[in-house]
């Protein structure tokens, strides 16, 4: 049994199983028999559920659906709003509903995906239609293992989640961490699930926070400086869809070399700045500009609303 809420480093990497035959035969040894029932009506044959269909709920589909480890009729959505359900439907081929206590009573695993604010309404709503055996995984920022059983008032296996958008290019990077009631090998189905859309790491309660500033909000970071460094290619006169494809591929390059060869950021920059060189004259700038403390104080920001949340 894996227990989040223990200070155990849980930095654990799975085997991730992406081969569907392989999901569905772990999906029958550890879900209970009644969300097995393939005899059942629709309410009993979704294997995943989504409460919300935002832009983060829209990422997970579509991984999921991507890597072929659901197919979209497997998958039902509810929202509020009928245009977020017409657009997840037309997009994705899900099923859709405005009954968040149809989602719940359909799926297997169900994915809380609405805002923050709205978790307290959505799991009063829900909690008395959630089944013994039920995987509920969530993905809002600040809310904790303990907070979140205490809105369902009894027992229910939990996995709280930090995703972040590239799940919708299939190179998302998502925090795992389970309460005490969900069991090692549901953990690793879970996980195989999340895997579809990019990298997973289970890692203790303590470190969600600070997994939202590091991967879940960072993307809108990296955009901001996609975005700088193609102005100032565009002010030096080169046009701009060529300089969004130069800047852009430069910081997938430089990312994939940090995760693929090992060596320190500070290493691999230091290969690029030559003596007197205009590398070296650029970072020069970025230091007396404040680069690096911008972003580290950026960072703590963020983690600080996370944790009020």
């Amino acid at each position: 049994m894996l227990y989040c809420m223990q200070e155990k480093e849980l930095y654990t990497n799975y085997e991730y199983v992406y081969n569907y035959e392989a999901l569905r035969q772990t999906r029958r040894e550890i879900l209970p028999l009644d969300l097995m029932n393939k005899k059942e009506t629709r309410r009993m044959i979704m294997k995943l559920g989504f409460i919300g269909t935002g832009n983060m709920a829209g990422a997970i589909m579509g991984g999921i659906i991507k890597k072929g480890i659901f197919k979209p009729e497997e998958i039902i959505g509810s929202d509020i709003f009928e245009p977020g359900r017409e657009r997840a439907k037309a997009e994705y081929g899900i099923n859709v509903t405005a009954d968040n206590k149809e989602v719940v009573e359909s799926s297997e695993i169900v994915v809380l995906s609405v805002k923050p604010q709205f978790y307290a309404s959505t799991i009063a709503e829900i909690k008395d239609s959630v089944k013994e055996g039920q995987i509920i995984i969530t993905i809002a920022p600040g809310k904790t293992l303990e907070w979140l059983g205490e809105q369902f008032g009894k027992a229910v296996k939990i996995i709280r989640t930090m995703p972040n958008t590239p799940a919708m290019v299939g190179e998302g990077m998502t925090a795992a961490c389970p309460n005490e009631h969900v069991t090692e090998e549901e953990l690793k189905y879970a996980v195989s699930i999340l895997s579809a859309f990019g990298k997973v790491e289970v890692v203790p309660e303590r470190l969600m926070d600070v997994v939202v500033s590091t991967s879940g909000s960072s993307p809108a970071y990296v955009f901001m400086f996609i975005e700088a460094m193609a102005d100032a290619a565009v002010a030096d006169g080169m046009p701009r869809a060529q300089a969004y494809k130069f800047a852009a591929q430069a910081v997938y390059g430089s990312a994939k070399m940090v995760l693929e060869t090992g060596k320190h950021p500070g290493e691999l920059k230091d290969m690029v700045c030559s003596p007197g060189g205009t590398t070296i004259e650029a970072v020069r700038v970025l230091e007396n500009m404040g680069f690096r403390s911008a972003v580290i104080e950026a960072m703590k920001a963020c983690a600080e609303i996370s944790k009020n949340m």
